[in-house]
């Protein structure tokens, strides 16, 4: 029978027997984490969702007290514990009190008088996260805490949702925004399809912070590229001594995002023996831990992302039909950048601005004619492509506008035509057409291209291309190639 995912505990102890001692008594209930000093128990809080902490008080470095003080201030909806072995003073009872701990245990200490501190102490922790579960679902009752609680939800969603999936007002994307706003708020498994690079991994965040599932925690994993060894180490964790060189538990993104959501990208990737495990996980939130014989069920909301469309490759049999039909309850489907032509100024300016602050240089924009040759180029690569030309721009501009000259070669050679066509210069020895056609159809983009990017300096076009002023003209006349409003003809 699934049970729920143990709780984490962090056991704080510059003493290694002690720390063995604790993790013998609480390892059977509990995922025990491990560290010897304060900034080790830190860093394993940044890491982990930790729901009790057991600190010695007496360490080098902070006390137990100091450092239970700062997780309080930090995470305060842990439960903390100290452990001492010495007769305390009224002084040190204050301190306690005052750090808000919940309990203090004395040494030497009996294993069941441990676990019970422990088991109660996370039960405390269990109910105050219901009653914080409670408290968002009743947000709109109109109390002060239901106030709070939607004004952080508000943030989240204009940093991290829809809103910042930038488009046009007449982009097709926004037909899948809107559906996409529909299906956040129902917690039902969501497909969504489309080329790499079209921003997957961008809706599916924006449809977690549209989600009552905002507040907690939003992971993202690409499986494509990963064995199904490491694949499942990172979704359903590791048990201690399991793995060879695995020193202690390593806790998965499923009980990682308990209650959150969970990305999972490339599933079209997945080996037939991962694909039975993702279907239990979509049918019954069970996992089972490397190393563990125990299941375990995680409350997180399941997105699947694929590169492609998944009918085909259960035609195929790659791919199982049962799954699929269980993770496409909802299907959504990401246009191509080429199908997008007019989101495409948008985003090259966003991304231009993003770099410039990133990289502290000055920068106004993009140069109409830019633009436009940005606009009339297909872009296989979606927009890591775009994104990364930008960046190429903005290194190598000279000036805050940045105009077509310095734009790639295979770009500034793409033929302009409709949004879709396939215009890559790459592609002519596959074009139809006879053998002048083709080699008239590759000049007239060589030629505008060498224009481009000398900024309409005939003399150094046509020194570069082996003509003379008057061959240049009579080929730019002929194809009707003419120099955009940013540049002036040059002799």
């Amino acid at each position: 029978m699934a049970t729920r995912a143990l709780p984490s505990i962090l056991v704080v102890d510059d003493e290694p027997h002690s720390v063995a001692a604790m993790r013998m008594a609480l390892e059977d209930d509990f995922v025990v984490l491990e560290a010897s000093n304060a900034e080790e128990a830190w860093a394993l809080m940044e890491e982990h969702w930790v729901q009790v902490v057991v600190s010695d008080q007496r360490m080098p470095g902070k006390s137990g007290i100091e450092l239970l003080t700062e997780i309080r201030d930090r995470w305060p909806e842990t439960v903390r514990i100290i452990v001492t072995g010495y007769t305390e003073t009224n002084d040190m009872i204050d301190a306690i009190n005052e750090a808000g701990i919940y309990q203090f245990i004395t040494k030497p200490w009996h294993p069941e008088q441990l676990l019970m501190a422990i088991r109660n102490a996370a039960r405390l922790f269990e109910l105050a996260r219901d009653h914080e579960r409670m408290t968002l679902e009743m947000r709109y009752l109109g109390n002060t805490a239901s106030a709070k609680l939607e004004d952080r939800r508000r943030l989240l969603q204009e940093g991290l949702g829809f809103d910042k999936v930038l488009r046009g007002p007449n982009s097709s994307l926004n037909a899948v925004i809107a559906l996409a706003r529909q299906y956040a708020s129902f917690d039902v498994p969501v497909l969504i399809t489309g080329e790499a690079g079209t921003g997957k991994t961008d809706l599916a965040r924006a449809m977690h912070y549209g989600s009552l599932r905002s507040d907690r925690p939003f992971f993202e994993l690409n499986c494509a590229g990963l064995t199904d060894e490491v694949l499942a180490a990172e979704l359903f964790g590791i048990r201690r001594g399991a793995v060879s060189g695995v020193q202690s538990t390593k806790v998965g993104i499923l009980q990682k995002a308990d209650r959150g959501t969970v990305f999972l990208n490339g599933v079209d990737t997945l080996s037939p023996a991962m694909q039975i495990a993702m279907l239990r996980i979509v049918r019954e939130g069970a996992f089972q831990p490397i190393g563990s014989h125990e299941q375990m069920t995680s409350g997180a909301r399941l997105i699947a992302g694929a590169h492609r469309d998944l009918r085909d490759a259960v035609a195929d049999g790659k791919f199982r039909g049962d799954l699929f039909y269980a993770l496409s309850v909802t299907e959504l489907n990401m246009p191509p950048l080429r199908g997008r032509p007019g989101d495409i100024a948008r985003l090259a300016e966003r991304f231009l601005h993003d770099a410039a602050e990133e990289h502290g240089k000055p920068v106004r924009g993009l140069s109409d004619a830019a633009l436009e040759f940005l606009e009339n180029y297909d872009w296989p690569g979606n927009l890591p492509e775009l994104r990364n030309e930008v960046l190429r721009m903005l290194i190598i501009a000279q000036d805050v506008t940045l105009g077509p000259e310095l734009i790639s070669r295979h770009i500034l050679q793409a033929e302009p035509g409709d949004a879709g066509s396939d215009r890559r210069a790459m592609d002519l020895g596959t074009a139809d057409g006879t053998l002048k056609d083709r080699v008239e159809m590759m000049e007239m983009r060589i030629l505008r291209e060498t224009m481009t990017r000398l900024k309409w300096n005939k003399s150094r076009a046509a020194s570069e291309l082996g003509l003379s002023r008057v061959g240049l003209r009579a080929k730019l006349d002929r194809y009707g190639i003419e120099p955009s409003a940013t540049f002036a003809e040059e002799d």
